[in-house]
């Protein structure tokens, strides 16, 4: 039986003090995000479903399109679900979204007998988070996206992108699930940095760290980034 190795503090420290660093230098480069006003928790993991596997812009064509057509949330699951497809059509996946749009309100209505999660706000985040993982259809990266934005948690969700720089920059391995990644850097990013560091490593993704052909001479992270100045 292979005997557990211990984390050496000294090598624990370096990545410490590299990811502060990159903290600060995102921050320089692209501000540091203020949170907004917080929205109703329901709405946020509606419209956080509706985000999956699009763009912000057509997600919010989404949502704007199921609430034209069905003003009140029992309207939604009263709808059948090609119904409720076709009206949030244009966020793609629309009848997997659709299924699970239902489901989610139906047990929300069942447990409360009305269509309300403002109850996670007096919860410890912990709990908060398993609640919202009991729905079906909700995984970790929307129920910390639901905990961070809507509730002011601290909270650090891994979306493709952060998942992808996490892997880059070397704090995860590259062959790390997304369920690893929450865990590794969710206890490495300082709670107060949480926030802003999710929006500016998000941001550094698509504009300069991209999928495809990222563009590392441009790149104000070189000198921290194992692939290039490490």
């Amino acid at each position: 039986m292979k005997e557990k190795k211990e984390k050496d503090p000294s090598s624990t420290q370096r990545t410490e003090t590299r990811l502060a660093r990159i903290i600060e230098l995102l921050e320089q480069e692209y501000g540091i995000p203020r949170r907004s006003r917080q929205h109703d928790p329901l709405e946020s993991l509606i419209v956080t479903i509706l985000s999956q596997n699009t763009n912000d812009i057509n997600r919010d064509k989404a949502y704007l399109g199921l609430r034209e057509r069905f003003p009140s949330w029992q309207e939604v699951l009263n709808a059948p679900e090609h119904e409720i497809a076709q009206a949030i059509r244009v966020g793609g996946l629309a009848n997997i979204k659709s299924k699970r749009i239902k489901e989610i309100l139906a047990s929300i209505k069942h447990e409360h007998g009305e269509f309300d999660l403002s109850f996670l706000r007096d919860l410890p985040p912990e709990e908060a988070e398993r609640r919202l993982l009991s729905y079906k259809g909700v995984g970790l990266k929307t129920a910390k996206i639901v905990l961070l934005f809507t509730l002011g948690r601290n909270v650090f969700p891994v979306d493709t992108h952060i998942h992808r720089l996490s892997k880059r920059l070397g704090f995860v391995p590259e062959k790390a699930t997304r369920e690893k990644t929450h865990q590794v850097m969710g206890e490495l990013v300082p709670p107060e940095k949480m926030y802003p560091f999710h929006l500016n490593l998000i941001t550094h993704g698509r504009r300069v760290c991209t999928a495809r052909n990222p563009r590392c001479p441009a790149c104000l992270l070189n000198p921290l980034c194992p692939k290039i100045g490490v």
